[in-house]
């Protein structure tokens, strides 16, 4: 594992890591404490640990506010690997329809 901001960094995304650092980094003794600490609800937490969710960049900005840490930094502790991300990156050109932007 590389090292980033004096954290492991996983090889391949990996949501439960980046929760479990975040405990770590904010002392927070379990996902509930960890939920108040950044203001959202337990449900959100649970699915990013099941996988039913992503980290969405709501979630990303919210921890960068609470930690300080750089968004960058976050989404290498993430194990998101890409150089860039652009907007509407997954959601198909029906999203790009509904918007008028097609």
């Amino acid at each position: 594992m590389n090292e980033a901001v004096g954290m492991p960094v996983p090889v391949a995304y990996d949501p439960n890591h980046f929760i479990d650092q975040l405990a770590k980094r904010l002392r927070a003794k379990n996902d509930a404490a960890l939920c108040r600490m950044l203001g959202v609800e337990p449900p959100l937490l649970s699915k990013i640990r099941h996988r039913r969710l992503a980290v969405g960049a709501p979630l990303l900005i919210r921890v960068h506010e609470v930690t300080g840490m750089a968004i960058a930094d976050l989404r290498q502790l993430l194990g998101d690997r890409r150089r860039t991300y652009r907007i509407g990156e997954g959601l198909g050109n029906k999203a790009l329809v509904r918007a008028n932007l097609v």
